[in-house]
């Protein structure tokens, strides 16, 4: 809903503050006052192209603001914050900027962002209803969306039912079309992972055995080096030369027989005692160590590290093509097996998709069908009311045609083609409504529709301008009631000359030329009481303080259940 606009230079309008609020507002004024450049105000909201003949002579800039409260948790506050903008308190903010040179800037949610955001949002915050804008109901898939919210839950389950078996067959013919279309590409691509599987399989690689084998060669082929320094480790630690060379183990039991001697005498070098105990057994045990490993050297190691060569030969032209590592080519095998399955399953799956399809365009055409009648049975009523809507609204001779049509294929919304159309009078054939009606015939249309449709529809603001072009009398008392009608569930502005339309309002704002000419900021203001009166007087006679006007106005007052 809008709470308020701001409008600063914008045409004849110097700056000036429209209070709006829930219900219906009428906007009422002398011709050239500047009632229509509130429209304008509206539209640059709402991402209409910006006209620097807009802007107010001598002024630099027009400036408009718009204060909406929306829900905070609704696609119109998602898509403020996707644009970086906020929405505080249920309070959004929009403000475009028109410069004298025709430079235009929009802020949404108190960011900076591109005019065509505004046009996002304007389909969702206001319908704008005149003879120079473009109509909701347009465009065939508005029409149709528009009919499918009037049907109702009845409706909504045979589109939902619809939807639900159409997305099942496309998602079976995609399959179906994809393996038929990639066969031979999915045949060559099973010849080379099934080498690539038969070669992995038969080198039948184990986990980390390249590095493993990496070590051995590595041990391998420094094997008399390692064997040389071992044997003289271990001479060094026990000897078994009988030259008289001493080791390490014997002179270490050396040192521990001369302190076990003495340490009766001092308990200082019990310590000392132990260590060369400890000492000892560590080097016997070490010379053990050494004798063990001597012992376990390959005596036949050319052999085996031509063996270890040709294997690490072998994995290396595996992880050339598989993977940086053996662990990567075993993890590229396992899943070649698995695509494998996949590939060489591709003729029972064609033979399953095709058995699938046949149901699923059984379940289609049922669930199309459905939603065709249900269709037909919610055009067949929207018609008949928004045509009695149209013989109160001094249309009588109009009819509203609803066209339930086969598309001739099937789409995601159903195989219908909707087209609502206006037969103006008897005797004349059906056209779309934004040809088969003028200006203000177009509004009354659309008010007949809005009316009938809102129940269903999820347009918080409509606005009318020009509603009332070219009636008068009995048929602008119809329409004022349409229109207070409309607005008990959503907010209802409407520009108007007719006294018989204000009359029905609960919110009457007047737009008042000073003396030079120029609107200023106290030209737009609230009307009550006595001074709404007079207002509905000046547009009943063009007097303002006309008795008789006056009396015929509180008369209208009375009719509409308003109170002066």
């Amino acid at each position: 809903m809008i709470e308020e606009i701001q409008i600063s230079d914008l045409g004849v309008i110097g700056e000036t503050t429209l209070e709006l609020g829930p219900g219906f507002t009428v906007v009422t004024g002398e011709t050239g006052a500047g009632k229509t450049m509130i429209v304008t105000a509206l539209g640059l909201l709402l991402g209409a192209r910006a006209d620097a003949g807009s802007v107010r002579r001598g002024a630099s800039s027009a400036v408009v603001e718009g204060r909406w409260h929306v829900p905070e948790h609704d696609a119109v506050a998602d898509r403020v914050e996707d644009a970086g903008g906020t929405v505080e308190d249920g309070e959004l903010i929009l403000t475009r900027t028109v410069s004298a040179e025709g430079r235009s800037r929009a802020t949404v949610g108190g960011r900076s962002a591109p005019v065509a955001v505004l046009g996002e949002l304007a389909d969702q915050l206001v319908t704008v209803h005149g003879q120079s804008d473009q109509i909701r109901l347009t465009s065939s898939t508005a029409q149709r969306s528009a009919l499918d919210a009037f049907g109702g839950q009845a409706l909504e389950r045979a589109l939902n039912r619809y939807v639900a078996a159409y997305d099942t067959w496309q998602q079976h013919a995609g399959d179906l079309e994809s393996l038929t279309r990639d066969r031979d590409d999915r045949l060559a691509e099973a010849e080379r992972l099934r080498a690539a599987s038969d070669e992995i399989e038969a080198a039948d690689p184990q986990p980390g055995e390249d590095v493993e084998l990496a070590d051995r060669s590595d041990r391998l082929g420094n094997l008399e080096e390692l064997r040389l320094s071992a044997a003289l480790a271990h001479e060094a630690l026990s000897s078994e030369s009988l030259d008289g060379v001493q080791d390490v183990v014997g002179l270490v039991e050396s040192a521990r027989r001369a302190i076990e001697r003495v340490a009766g005498s001092d308990a200082q070098l019990q310590p000392v005692l132990e260590q060369l105990t400890e000492l000892g057994i560590q080097a016997t045990e070490a010379s053990a160590s050494l004798s063990s490993y001597i012992g376990s050297l390959e005596p036949d190691a050319g052999h085996d590290l031509e063996l270890i060569n040709e294997r690490r030969a072998l994995l290396a032209g595996l992880t050339r093509k598989y993977g940086e590592t053996i662990d990567d080519v075993i993890a590229f095998g396992q899943r070649a097996s698995d695509r494998l399955l996949e590939l060489d399953g591709d003729d029972d799956r064609i033979q399953a998709l095709q058995a699938a399809l046949e149901q699923d365009e059984q379940a289609l055409e049922a669930a199309a069908t459905a939603l065709t009648a249900a269709r037909t049975k919610a055009a067949g009523d929207l018609a008949k009311r928004v045509t009695a809507e149209l013989k109160t609204l001094a249309m009588a001779g109009a009819t509203l045609v609803v066209e339930v049509t086969d598309a001739g294929e099937y789409r995601r919304h159903g195989r219908d083609q909707v087209s609502i159309l206006l037969q103006p009078h008897s005797g004349t054939d059906p056209r779309p409504i934004s040809k088969g009606a003028s200006g203000g015939e177009l509004s009354r249309v659309m008010l007949a529709i809005e009316v009938v449709m809102a129940g269903s529809t999820t347009v918080p603001t409509f606005v009318f301008d020009e509603v009332d072009a070219g009636v008068g009398g009995a048929a602008a008392i119809e329409i004022g009631r349409r229109l207070a009608k409309l607005a008990e569930r959503t907010q209802v502005i409407v520009v108007t000359h007719l006294a018989q339309v204000a009359a029905f309002a609960n919110n009457h704002l007047n737009v008042v030329k000073d003396a030079s000419g120029a609107v200023t900021s106290s030209s737009v203001r609230r009307l009550e009481g006595e001074e709404r009166l007079q207002e509905m007087a000046r547009l009943l006679s063009g007097l303002g303080d006309s008795a008789s006007g006056i009396e015929h106005a509180r008369e209208l007052l009375e009719v509409a259940g308003q109170q002066a």
